[in-house]
């Protein structure tokens, strides 16, 4: 394997080794539905490395589909739904961070952090074998040089990062104390979620301030890019994360725009 993507897939290993493809097969799987052209905001988000995430795109209409990792009905509406709505995050992470993606899956948003923002080191989490290898696959084949592969559950991993992000991976209530633990104080924890994201941010005080989170706040991004603006809870750690913090609680219910959240 090349030495530009690094690679801790055998990190974390519960289960009997499995067979690994080589780097390079995840481009040689013909994809059973080509992916989609990409819309005009894409070079928005992307700017010169749109051909990256038009590669991408492919990777994940081909070997993603037939290994499992996107769905078929997913594909036409790949950009709009995956590739753009994470990107929007990329315009909210501070220059040069560390980021780690929890339950990286596909490589979303880790991988599509990685091309739109190559001033970013970015670890992707992922505890299954087959997914951490389609990770490293294509880091390798879009040579991003700043992604790391870690197989390994959230839980049992250390690290102390500037942003842990998180997509579809649990409720915020569970999420809390694992990605806070991941982040350094002041770091922020980055949870995308649906149109309930108000309500569960509700329920998940107690657990959040439990675990010493310092502020919280929703954040609709890309509205002027996207159909539908990607929703995103920000945690920010305090002091004592992972633990209650023994600062004042700050609530910031405040939207992106500095308005009442409304949900």
């Amino acid at each position: 394997m090349s030495r530009r993507a690094k690679n801790r897939t055998g990190e974390s290993s519960s289960s009997k080794p499995e067979p690994e493809a080589s780097a390079s097969d995840v481009s040689r799987e013909t994809p059973p539905t080509a992916a989609p052209e990409s819309p005009p905001s894409a070079e928005e988000i992307f700017g010169e490395r749109l051909p990256l995430a038009r590669r991408y795109a492919e990777l994940l209409a081909g070997a993603g589909t037939e290994r499992g990792l996107l769905g078929p009905r997913e594909v036409p509406r790949l950009w709009d739904r995956h590739l753009l709505n994470c990107g929007v995050l990329a315009s909210v992470i501070p220059a040069n961070a560390t980021v780690c993606d929890i339950g990286s899956g596909a490589g979303l948003p880790g991988i599509v952090l990685a091309i739109a923002r190559p001033d970013l080191r970015v670890t992707l989490l992922e505890p299954l074998l087959r997914r951490a290898t389609f990770l490293s696959e294509v880091a390798e084949a879009l040579e991003l040089t700043g992604v790391t592969v870690v197989r390994a559950r959230a839980e049992d991993h250390r690290g102390t990062y500037d942003v842990v992000t998180a997509r579809a991976v649990a409720p915020l209530s569970r999420l809390a104390r694992v990605a806070l633990g991941l982040c350094r104080p002041g770091g922020s924890v980055l949870a995308m979620k649906g149109e309930r994201a108000g309500t569960e941010l509700d329920e998940a005080r107690p657990e959040l301030d439990a675990a010493g989170a310092a502020e919280c706040s929703i954040e609709r991004l890309g509205a002027d890019l996207l159909s539908v603006p990607t929703t995103v809870v920000r945690v920010v750690a305090g002091a004592s994360r992972g633990g209650r913090s023994s600062a004042k609680q700050k609530r910031n219910r405040r939207d992106g725009s500095g308005s009442a959240r409304g949900v």
